[in-house]
């Protein structure tokens, strides 16, 4: 997708649907992140440059992902944080550790 062309209402718009979109499906989806599942504003750069190799979901997620990851990559992941801001923070990925260290044992 090619900035250059877009006009500032259609950037905001675009940011804005971004903003409410949510990781449906998969390690970051509903399942491992309930309710909605991870916004895709907060996927890791290396899951987003996995479906980059690999092909992106088709339809309007795989395009919003993609600019996603292409804003990501060059460093402008900043502008997405007045969105985190509005959700309470930014959603961590990490998996949480017992007091043995194993995040596989957590939830047991």
């Amino acid at each position: 997708m090619e900035f250059a062309g877009f006009d500032r209402e259609e950037f905001r718009a675009l940011l804005g649907e971004i903003g409410n979109t949510f990781m449906p499906f998969g390690r970051y989806g509903p399942k491992e992140f309930p309710p909605h599942g991870v916004p895709i504003y907060d996927l890791p750069p290396e899951y987003l440059q996995w479906f980059a190799g690999k092909g992106f979901p088709r339809g309007r997620l795989g395009e919003l992902m993609a600019v996603v990851g292409e804003i990501k990559e060059v460093g402008m992941d900043s502008v997405f944080d007045p969105m985190r801001k509005a959700r309470g923070g930014r959603v961590s990925v990490r998996k949480k550790k017992n007091r043995r260290g194993r995040s596989e044992d957590f939830n047991r």
